[in-house]
Protein backbone atom coordinates (compact mmCIF):
# COMPACT_ATOMS: atom_id res chain seq x y z
CA UNK A 1 0.00 0.00 0.00
CA UNK A 2 1.27 3.45 -0.92
CA UNK A 3 1.20 6.14 1.78
CA UNK A 4 1.85 8.83 -0.84
CA UNK A 5 0.23 9.46 -4.20
CA UNK A 6 0.34 12.19 -6.78
CA UNK A 7 -1.99 13.50 -9.42
CA UNK A 8 -2.89 16.62 -11.34
CA UNK A 9 -4.98 19.49 -10.07
CA UNK A 10 -8.27 19.78 -11.97
CA UNK A 11 -9.70 22.85 -10.25
CA UNK A 12 -12.09 23.72 -7.43
CA UNK A 13 -15.75 23.01 -6.77
CA UNK A 14 -18.05 22.67 -3.76
CA UNK A 15 -19.73 19.76 -1.99
CA UNK A 16 -22.90 19.75 0.12
CA UNK A 17 -22.65 17.60 3.24
CA UNK A 18 -25.51 16.02 5.21
CA UNK A 19 -26.22 19.01 7.47
CA UNK A 20 -26.51 21.30 4.43
CA UNK A 21 -23.16 23.03 4.77
CA UNK A 22 -21.15 23.85 1.66
CA UNK A 23 -17.47 22.85 1.66
CA UNK A 24 -15.05 24.20 -0.97
CA UNK A 25 -12.86 21.39 -2.31
CA UNK A 26 -10.00 20.93 -4.75
CA UNK A 27 -10.37 18.10 -7.27
CA UNK A 28 -7.23 16.00 -7.87
CA UNK A 29 -7.15 13.45 -10.69
CA UNK A 30 -5.19 10.21 -10.15
CA UNK A 31 -7.20 8.09 -12.59
CA UNK A 32 -4.44 7.29 -15.09
CA UNK A 33 -1.36 6.42 -13.05
CA UNK A 34 0.81 3.61 -14.40
CA UNK A 35 4.01 1.98 -13.17
CA UNK A 36 6.70 2.97 -15.68
CA UNK A 37 9.80 1.72 -13.82
CA UNK A 38 10.63 -0.44 -10.79
CA UNK A 39 13.65 0.38 -8.58
CA UNK A 40 15.14 -2.47 -6.52
CA UNK A 41 17.71 -2.65 -3.74
CA UNK A 42 19.98 -4.96 -5.72
CA UNK A 43 20.11 -2.83 -8.86
CA UNK A 44 19.52 0.76 -7.69
CA UNK A 45 20.27 0.69 -3.95
CA UNK A 46 16.70 1.53 -2.93
CA UNK A 47 13.18 0.26 -3.59
CA UNK A 48 10.69 2.55 -5.29
CA UNK A 49 8.13 2.79 -8.05
CA UNK A 50 8.29 5.34 -10.82
CA UNK A 51 4.72 6.33 -11.66
CA UNK A 52 3.62 8.15 -14.78
CA UNK A 53 0.43 10.18 -15.19
CA UNK A 54 -0.88 9.54 -18.69
CA UNK A 55 -1.75 12.43 -20.98
CA UNK A 56 -5.42 12.97 -21.81
CA UNK A 57 -5.06 12.05 -25.48
CA UNK A 58 -4.02 8.49 -24.56
CA UNK A 59 -6.53 7.87 -21.76
CA UNK A 60 -8.73 5.47 -23.74
CA UNK A 61 -5.86 3.43 -25.16
CA UNK A 62 -4.57 0.23 -23.46
CA UNK A 63 -1.13 0.48 -21.92
CA UNK A 64 1.73 -0.16 -24.33
CA UNK A 65 5.19 -1.10 -23.08
CA UNK A 66 6.69 1.06 -25.83
CA UNK A 67 5.38 4.13 -23.99
CA UNK A 68 8.21 3.68 -21.47
CA UNK A 69 10.77 4.29 -24.23
CA UNK A 70 9.47 7.84 -24.81
CA UNK A 71 7.95 8.83 -21.46
CA UNK A 72 7.80 12.59 -22.07
CA UNK A 73 5.55 12.06 -25.07
CA UNK A 74 2.97 9.85 -23.35
CA UNK A 75 3.12 10.94 -19.69
CA UNK A 76 2.33 14.39 -18.30
CA UNK A 77 4.15 13.85 -14.98
CA UNK A 78 6.69 11.30 -13.71
CA UNK A 79 7.57 10.79 -10.05
CA UNK A 80 9.16 8.17 -7.82
CA UNK A 81 7.45 6.92 -4.68
CA UNK A 82 9.31 4.75 -2.17
CA UNK A 83 7.81 1.36 -1.34
CA UNK A 84 8.80 -1.63 0.77
CA UNK A 85 10.92 -4.27 -0.92
CA UNK A 86 8.46 -7.10 -0.19
CA UNK A 87 5.64 -5.25 -1.97
CA UNK A 88 7.51 -4.97 -5.27
CA UNK A 89 6.54 -8.53 -6.14
CA UNK A 90 2.89 -7.49 -6.38
CA UNK A 91 3.44 -4.94 -9.18
CA UNK A 92 4.97 -4.92 -12.64
CA UNK A 93 5.57 -2.35 -15.38
CA UNK A 94 2.25 -1.24 -16.81
CA UNK A 95 0.31 -1.90 -13.59
CA UNK A 96 -2.42 0.72 -13.10
CA UNK A 97 -2.51 2.46 -9.71
CA UNK A 98 -6.00 3.07 -8.29
CA UNK A 99 -7.34 4.41 -5.01
CA UNK A 100 -7.54 0.83 -3.75
CA UNK A 101 -3.72 0.65 -3.85
CA UNK A 102 -3.35 3.79 -1.73
CA UNK A 103 -3.49 3.93 2.07
CA UNK A 104 -5.66 7.08 2.04
CA UNK A 105 -9.30 7.01 3.07
CA UNK A 106 -12.16 9.43 3.53
CA UNK A 107 -11.92 11.89 6.47
CA UNK A 108 -8.15 11.30 6.71
CA UNK A 109 -5.90 14.32 7.41
CA UNK A 110 -3.21 14.72 4.74
CA UNK A 111 -0.57 17.19 3.63
CA UNK A 112 -0.43 18.45 0.07
CA UNK A 113 2.70 19.61 -1.76
CA UNK A 114 2.70 21.54 -5.03
CA UNK A 115 4.39 24.42 -6.84
CA UNK A 116 2.60 27.75 -6.58
CA UNK A 117 1.65 29.78 -9.63
CA UNK A 118 4.53 31.68 -11.20
CA UNK A 119 3.73 35.40 -11.37
CA UNK A 120 7.00 36.61 -12.90
CA UNK A 121 8.88 39.70 -11.74
CA UNK A 122 6.71 41.67 -9.32
CA UNK A 123 7.06 44.75 -7.15
CA UNK A 124 6.92 44.89 -3.37
CA UNK A 125 3.17 45.63 -3.22
CA UNK A 126 2.16 42.39 -4.96
CA UNK A 127 5.11 40.27 -3.82
CA UNK A 128 5.22 41.19 -0.13
CA UNK A 129 1.95 43.04 0.51
CA UNK A 130 3.41 46.52 1.06
CA UNK A 131 0.71 49.17 1.46
CA UNK A 132 2.38 51.72 -0.80
CA UNK A 133 1.92 55.47 -0.61
CA UNK A 134 -0.98 57.82 -1.38
CA UNK A 135 -2.21 57.80 -4.95
CA UNK A 136 -3.24 61.45 -5.16
CA UNK A 137 -2.61 64.99 -3.78
CA UNK A 138 0.64 65.36 -5.66
CA UNK A 139 2.33 62.35 -4.12
CA UNK A 140 5.26 60.80 -5.97
CA UNK A 141 5.39 57.77 -3.64
CA UNK A 142 2.96 55.17 -4.98
CA UNK A 143 4.18 51.57 -5.27
CA UNK A 144 7.91 51.95 -4.69
CA UNK A 145 9.61 50.19 -1.74
CA UNK A 146 11.09 53.32 -0.17
CA UNK A 147 14.37 53.48 1.73
CA UNK A 148 16.27 50.20 1.95
CA UNK A 149 19.35 51.29 3.91
CA UNK A 150 19.89 51.94 7.63
CA UNK A 151 21.45 54.73 9.67
CA UNK A 152 24.12 52.42 11.08
CA UNK A 153 26.61 50.39 9.01
CA UNK A 154 26.96 53.22 6.44
CA UNK A 155 23.58 52.53 4.83
CA UNK A 156 24.26 48.83 4.26
CA UNK A 157 21.43 46.77 2.72
CA UNK A 158 21.08 43.58 4.76
CA UNK A 159 20.52 40.19 3.18
CA UNK A 160 16.91 39.04 3.09
CA UNK A 161 15.51 42.54 2.55
CA UNK A 162 12.05 42.41 1.02
CA UNK A 163 12.51 43.84 -2.47
CA UNK A 164 11.09 43.36 -5.99
CA UNK A 165 11.87 40.07 -7.69
CA UNK A 166 10.56 36.73 -8.89
CA UNK A 167 7.17 36.00 -7.33
CA UNK A 168 5.61 32.56 -7.00
CA UNK A 169 6.77 29.30 -8.62
CA UNK A 170 7.93 27.87 -5.27
CA UNK A 171 7.22 24.52 -3.64
CA UNK A 172 4.59 24.90 -0.93
CA UNK A 173 3.33 22.26 1.52
CA UNK A 174 -0.02 22.70 3.25
CA UNK A 175 -0.72 20.50 6.28
CA UNK A 176 -3.98 19.62 7.98
CA UNK A 177 -6.19 19.22 4.90
CA UNK A 178 -8.97 16.64 5.02
CA UNK A 179 -10.11 14.19 2.35
CA UNK A 180 -13.79 15.03 1.94
CA UNK A 181 -14.71 12.52 -0.75
CA UNK A 182 -13.17 9.63 -2.72
CA UNK A 183 -14.43 8.81 -6.21
CA UNK A 184 -12.91 5.35 -6.71
CA UNK A 185 -14.71 4.79 -10.00
CA UNK A 186 -13.60 8.05 -11.59
CA UNK A 187 -10.25 8.24 -9.78
CA UNK A 188 -10.73 11.64 -8.14
CA UNK A 189 -9.76 12.94 -4.71
CA UNK A 190 -11.70 15.83 -3.16
CA UNK A 191 -9.49 17.73 -0.70
CA UNK A 192 -10.91 20.35 1.65
CA UNK A 193 -9.82 23.91 0.82
CA UNK A 194 -7.46 25.37 -1.73
CA UNK A 195 -4.29 23.70 -3.02
CA UNK A 196 -1.37 25.71 -4.47
CA UNK A 197 -0.62 25.47 -8.17
CA UNK A 198 -2.34 26.07 -11.47
CA UNK A 199 -4.57 23.70 -13.42
CA UNK A 200 -2.89 20.42 -14.51
CA UNK A 201 0.01 21.02 -12.09
CA UNK A 202 1.59 18.15 -10.14
CA UNK A 203 0.16 17.63 -6.64
CA UNK A 204 1.60 15.18 -4.08
CA UNK A 205 -0.69 13.90 -1.29
CA UNK A 206 0.75 12.11 1.74
CA UNK A 207 -0.49 11.12 5.20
Amino acid sequence: MLSRIFGKKMGMTQIFIQDGKVIPVTVIDIANLFVTQIKTMQKDGYSALQLGLLRNRYNKLPFDINWCKNKKKYFLHLKELKINEDELEKVKIGHKITLENVDIEKEVIVKVTSNSKGLGFQGVVKRWGFSGGPSSHGSNFHRIPGSIGTICSQGKVYKGKKMPGQCGSKQITIKGLKIIELDKKGGYLYVNGAVPGKKNSLVVISK
